[in-house]
């Protein structure tokens, strides 16, 4: 499977804006949008580099929602077919869809630091959906779903270490979790408020409808 090996701040960077790719550190002086120096795209000539164009600025929207997903470009086609398919605005059934994804859902209930680190413990057996072991990251969750870390001892360790370190993070209203059983709850569907990036879906429709 194709992978990103290049240092992930740099989509950040590109984006000029967190991502949130790095966990905990994107919460500190440490990110590199904290940093006024390094506050830049990436690259020696970056201030040479016109204008992006309206196609510049479109692909750039979408590139900022597949970098925040962590989903590849097939991937995140088939979202967007599905959300064509789908009543209501195309935009918004987009950024429904990839946030009913478990692995984003894993990571909303603060089981992990980031949505890498979600994707992986989904992918591992770590995770059960309804007391089933679930392992593909994409599945996409429905209200009444139940989020349960197996009852191992290498399961429940390895997610206690980022309950400690991620403690306080604000669960988002259409989950409820409950840290001390490992164990989360899809309580409604998402909505577009629910989302937390910053981004403008309409351009991602018209660069995905072209």
């Amino acid at each position: 499977m194709a992978r990103y090996t290049t240092p992930v701040c740099r989509r950040c960077r590109r984006a000029g804006m967190k991502l949130y790719l790095k966990g905990v550190r994107c919460e500190t002086a440490r990110c590199p949008i904290e940093k006024q120096w390094r506050n830049k795209p990436p690259g020696m000539h970056f201030w040479q580099r016109r204008r992006p164009s309206e196609y510049g600025v479109r692909l750039r929207e979408k590139q900022k929602l597949r970098w925040y997903s962590g989903v590849l470009e097939r991937q995140f086609r088939r979202f967007f077919d599905e959300a064509q398919r789908t009543k209501g605005s195309t935009g918004e059934r987009l950024l429904i869809l990839m946030e009913r994804r478990l692995d984003n859902v894993v990571y909303r209930l603060g089981f992990t630091s980031g949505r890498k680190a979600a994707r992986q413990l989904v992918n591992h057996g770590h995770v059960l959906v309804n007391d089933r072991v679930a392992d593909i990251p994409s599945q996409k969750v429905k209200p009444g779903d139940v989020i349960q870390i197996r009852d191992r001892k290498a399961s429940r360790d390895l997610v206690q270490q980022w309950l400690t370190e991620e403690e306080g993070r604000v669960v988002p209203p259409w989950l409820s979790a409950d840290p001390p059983n490992f164990r989360g709850e899809v309580k409604t569907m998402p909505s577009r408020e629910d989302v937390s990036i910053q981004l403008n879906e309409q351009l991602i429709v018209e660069f995905c409808s072209r």
